[in-house]
C-alpha cells in the first residue's frame, strides 16, 4: 500500500501543472468570460508558477539553497519556456493519425483553444484516441441523415471556433471509454454518450452565445 501511494503521488506531481493548464483555463473561460486566448494564458500563467515551485524545491532539495536573483530568473524563463512548447504543440500538432480521416485535419484549427489542449494532452496518455468530428456546418447532418440541430455546438460560432467535437468509442474497451469521460468531466468539459450505430462521445466546453447547448 506505501508502494501504491507513492507511485499515485507521484503520478500527482506530475500531472498536476496540466490539469491546472486546461482547469484554470476552462474556470477562468467559464466564470469570466474572458475569451479563448486570454483564458488560455491564465492557464498557463498558473502552470509556470507551479513548474517554477517545483524546480526551486528540487533546487533547495539539493543544495539547501534558493539561488541568488540570476538563477531565480533563469528558473522562472525556463518554467515560462516549457509551457510555451508545450501549448504550441498542443494547439498545433495533433497528430493525423488521431483523426478518422484527413478532412478534419482542416476542422481541428476550428475547435476552441481550449478544446484543443484537452485533446492533445489526453492523446499523450491514449495514442489510440480517434477523433471522429468536429466543426460542423448544417449540410453535414443531411449528408448524415439527421435533423440538423440549431444549437450544435459543432458549428463556429459568434467567436469563429467550434465547441465540441466527437470521440471514438467503438471497438474500445469500456474501461477506457469510462475512464476517457471522468477526464474530460474532471477537466471541466461537459461529456454525453451517443449510442447506437455510431457509437461515440460527445464532448463540448461551455458556450456563452449559447449556454443550454451541449
Amino acid at each position: 500500500m506505501g508502494i501504491l501511494f507513492k507511485i499515485m503521488r507521484v503520478v500527482l506531481v506530475i500531472v498536476l501543472p496540466f490539469f491546472l493548464l486546461i482547469r484554470g483555463a476552462i474556470l477562468m473561460h467559464g466564470h469570466y468570460d474572458l475569451g479563448a486566448w486570454i483564458s488560455l494564458v491564465g492557464g498557463a500563467i498558473l502552470t509556470a508558477i507551479v513548474l517554477f515551485i517545483y524546480m526551486t524545491f528540487i533546487y533547495r532539495r539539493f543544495t539547501r539553497k534558493f539561488g541568488d536573483s540570476d538563477n531565480l530568473q533563469r528558473r522562472g524563463l525556463f518554467s515560462i519556456a516549457l509551457v510555451v512548447v508545450y501549448c504550441a504543440y498542443g494547439l498545433f500538432f495533433i497528430s493525423a493519425g488521431n483523426m478518422k480521416n484527413a478532412a478534419l485535419q482542416e476542422e481541428i484549427t476550428d475547435l476552441h483553444p481550449i478544446l484543443r489542449m484537452g485533446i492533445s494532452t489526453f492523446i499523450l496518455m491514449d495514442k489510440k484516441m480517434i477523433i471522429t468530428d468536429a466543426s460542423r456546418v448544417p449540410e453535414d447532418y443531411k449528408r448524415m441523415g439527421l435533423k440538423a440541430s440549431n444549437s450544435s455546438l459543432h458549428y463556429k460560432q459568434k467567436d469563429g471556433y467550434a465547441y465540441a467535437l466527437d470521440l471514438r468509442t467503438n471497438g474500445r474497451y469500456e474501461t477506457r471509454n469510462y475512464m476517457m469521460a471522468m477526464y474530460f468531466n474532471a477537466l471541466g468539459f461537459k461529456t454525453l454518450r451517443h449510442v447506437g450505430t455510431d457509437d461515440h462521445l460527445h464532448v463540448s466546453l461551455h458556450c456563452h452565445y449559447r449556454p443550454g447547448a451541449r
